[in-house]
């Protein structure tokens, strides 16, 4: 059935649930996701801080950054498989490359766009150099970088789809793939919406909540 009733759809995920299959598949793809976008993260965040204030090596390293961000994720999958095999470091290294770079260039834009007297004010009362990046720029550019944050969850979760669309790897992305192989159009849509419920709920209560806290305490929105 190429267009399955709202009714199907909800018998095979309530299906899905029950026999466990869902469930195993939803863990397997979130411990991939949250594993890759963490290293993304720890990566991502000084990698946009230093492009942003060292200006050899945003002369440098940043064209090459900023080449990436035109490369989809999709892309380094081949790379990835002649490297590592089938095998989740191959999955886990296209998730890194699809957020990495979107949360550095987001860092670092909203650094470079800080005012430079908050620089000046505390080399003006014998703020320690190191403490410029810890203590400064890093807290006053936290709104862009959530933002990055934000950017750079989006798209690690494509590239983990598009990771395990293309091999057997035991997540949500092969049971697309099952439903496509069986034309149960059902079981494609149930996994849809629970990657679109899993995308609005991370959201809501995660990136929306940081939100609100960075715009009370920026006194950007009432308490």
């Amino acid at each position: 059935m190429l267009f399955p009733s709202p009714y199907r759809v909800g018998s095979t995920l309530i299906q899905e649930f029950r026999d466990g299959s869902l469930l195993n598949a939803t863990a397997i793809s979130l411990r991939r996701v949250l594993l890759g976008y963490s290293i993304s993260l720890v990566i991502g965040v000084p990698l946009g801080i230093v492009l942003a204030r060292v200006k050899f090596v945003e002369d440098t390293l940043g064209s090459l950054v900023s080449a990436f961000q035109s490369l989809p994720s999709i892309c380094w999958l081949p790379l990835a498989l002649l490297w590592f095999g089938l095998n989740d470091r191959a999955i886990l290294f296209v998730v890194v490359a699809g957020s990495l770079v979107s949360i550095a260039i987001a860092v670092q834009d909203g650094v470079k766009n800080l005012s430079p007297t908050y620089v000046r004010a505390a080399l003006t009362m014998g703020t320690p150099s190191w403490r410029i990046y810890t203590h400064v720029l890093l807290p006053a550019s936290l709104p862009s970088i959530l933002t990055g944050a934000k950017l750079g969850w989006g798209y690690a979760w494509r590239a983990l789809m598009s990771g395990e669309l293309l091999f057997v790897s035991l997540g949500l992305g092969q049971m697309l793939m099952q439903g496509r192989e069986l034309a149960d159009m059902s079981q494609v849509l149930s996994v849809m919406a629970v990657i679109m419920g899993l995308g609005l709920l991370t959201d809501r209560l995660i990136f929306g909540s940081l939100e609100r806290h960075v715009r009370r305490r920026w006194g950007l929105a009432g308490a």
